[in-house]
């Protein structure tokens, strides 16, 4: 019972320091609802994105998709403000959360959209892991990877939306 008890605490601590991780890195300008982080950018969209970009790669992830939603919307003759999806990853953070879950796989790589709303602001959102986390049921045999992932994401959108 006492192991337990400690094993609990343990737990909640890694859960409490990822969180608390990614607000002290993400900074003022943050919105969050139901597993959703956003934050204000201090760049427009294309800017926005191209620093998330390189921010993924120097941070040694792999980038798979762009996705301009934007572009998509115009070609069918719709209108869009400027919104574009960044899909990315990184096998050995992300195949360990798969190999405990495999439904988490329906959430990873991981990805981060750059959207301007109607007054010309522009924002970054993404999901926050602990949140993927929550969401499949994954075991505290996650909490490492899920930590890492947590830090990783924050400091890439703080890269791309804040300046130097």
């Amino acid at each position: 019972m006492m192991r337990q008890a400690r094993l609990i605490i343990l737990i909640t601590m890694s859960h409490v320091f990822a969180l608390t991780a990614v607000i002290c890195l993400s900074g003022a300008g943050t919105m969050a609802a139901d597993g959703l982080t956003t934050l204000r950018s201090s760049y427009g969209p294309k800017d926005t994105l191209g620093r998330l970009e390189a921010a993924v790669k120097a941070k040694g992830m792999t980038v798979f998709a762009r996705i301009d939603h934007a572009a998509g919307a115009a070609e069918v003759g719709l209108a869009l403000r400027p919104t574009e999806v960044l899909t990315f990853g990184n096998a050995k953070g992300g195949t360990p959360l798969m190999q405990s879950v495999q439904t988490i796989a329906i959430d990873l790589p991981l990805k981060a959209l750059v959207w301007q709303d109607a007054s010309g602001s522009t924002w970054l959102s993404y999901n926050d892991p602990s949140w993927l986390a929550q969401r499949h049921g994954l075991g505290p045999e996650g909490n490492a990877a899920v930590a890492a992932m947590s830090a990783a994401l924050a400091a890439v959108a703080k890269a791309a939306t804040t300046s130097p």
